[in-house]
C-alpha cells in the first residue's frame, strides 16, 4: 500500500461514516408535534364528542377525497413532469418548443382558473366537438368532480415538477453522461440509469415540498363540486351555524396530514443520505 494514501483513507473513515451513521439513528423529535396534535384531536372528540366528533363523522367520507385526489395527482404529476423535463432539455425543437410553452403557459395561471375551466369550460369543449362530429359520448359528456380536480391539479404542478427535475438533471456533472455513453451506453439507457437515480437524490427535499403544497392546494378543488374535506366542512358550518369548532377542527386534520407526510420524506432523505 502507497504510504501516502493511508492518511487519506484514515481521514475519509474518521470524519464520514460515523455523522451518518450517528445521524440515521438520531430520533426526528418533529414527531412529538405530530403525536401532540392527534392527541389533541383525540382528547377534543372525547371530552366534547358534540360537536367534534361529530363534524369527524360528518366528514369522515371528505378525508377519504382529500387522499385520494392528492396522492393520484402526485402520481401523475411525477410522470407528467418528468416527461416534459425531458422534452424540454431535448435537442430537438419540435420536443423542446411545446414542453416550454406549455410550462411558461400553466405557470402563468392560478390554479383556482385552472381547476374552473377543466371543471366548467373543458366540458363543454369536448360537447361542441362532439356536436360538430356527431359523436354522441362526447356530445353528452358530463365532468367528473373528481377526475377534472385530479386533471387540473396534475397539469399544473407538472409544469412546476418539470422545473425540479430539470434542476436536479443539471446539477449533475455533464462527465457522468460521457462515461456512461464511452462504455456503450445509448442516451436513454444512460439516462435512466445513470442519471436520474443521482438526480432523484438532489431534487427528493423540493419534491417532498411539492407534494405538502398539493395537499393544501388541493382544498381548492371544493369549489368545483367536489365534496373533499374542506367543502365537507363548509357543509357542516352551513347547517350548525358553529364556524370556529368546525374549521379549528378542519385545520387540524390538514396539520396532521402535512406533518405526516413531512416526517415520512425527512425519513426517506435520510435513508438515502445513508445509502450514499
Amino acid at each position: 500500500m502507497d504510504h501516502n494514501e493511508l492518511p487519506v483513507a484514515n481521514v475519509s473513515d474518521h470524519f464520514y461514516p460515523v455523522p451518518e451513521e450517528n445521524g440515521s439513528k438520531k430520533f426526528d423529535q418533529w414527531w412529538l408535534l405530530l403525536i401532540s396534535v392527534v392527541a389533541l384531536i383525540i382528547l377534543l372528540s372525547v371530552s366534547q364528542p358534540d360537536p367534534y366528533w361529530r363534524i369527524i363523522l360528518f366528514i369522515r367520507d371528505g378525508i377519504g377525497i382529500t387522499i385520494l385526489t392528492t396522492v393520484s395527482s402526485f402520481i401523475l404529476m411525477l410522470m407528467v413532469g418528468l416527461i416534459v423535463a425531458l422534452g424540454k432539455m431535448s435537442k430537438l425543437f419540435i420536443l423542446r418548443f411545446p414542453a416550454t410553452l406549455f410550462v411558461e403557459i400553466v405557470r402563468g395561471i392560478p390554479l383556482l382558473v385552472q381547476l374552473i375551466f377543466w371543471y366548467f369550460a373543458f366540458p363543454s369543449i369536448l360537447q361542441d366537438f362532439g356536436k360538430a362530429l356527431q359523436i354522441n359520448a362526447l356530445s353528452n359528456y358530463h365532468a367528473n368532480p373528481v377526475m377534472m380536480a385530479i386533471v387540473g391539479l396534475t397539469f399544473c404542478y407538472a409544469a412546476y415538477m418539470s422545473e425540479i427535475y430539470r434542476a436536479g438533471i443539471q446539477s449533475i456533472p455533464p462527465g457522468q453522461m460521457e462515461a456512461a455513453i464511452s462504455l456503450g451506453m445509448s442516451h436513454g439507457q444512460a439516462m435512466r440509469y445513470i442519471i436520474l437515480p443521482q438526480a432523484i437524490r438532489v431534487i427528493l427535499p423540493p419534491i417532498g415540498n411539492e407534494f405538502i403544497s398539493l395537499l393544501k392546494d388541493s382544498s381548492l378543488v371544493s369549489v368545483v363540486a367536489v365534496t373533499d374535506m374542506t367543502r365537507r366542512g363548509r357543509e357542516f358550518m352551513s347547517q350548525n351555524f358553529i364556524p370556529v369548532q368546525t374549521w379549528s377542527l378542519i385545520a387540524l386534520l390538514y396539520l396532521v396530514m402535512t406533518l405526516f407526510s413531512a416526517r415520512v420524506v425527512a425519513a426517506i432523505e435520510r435513508k438515502t443520505k445513508t445509502g450514499r
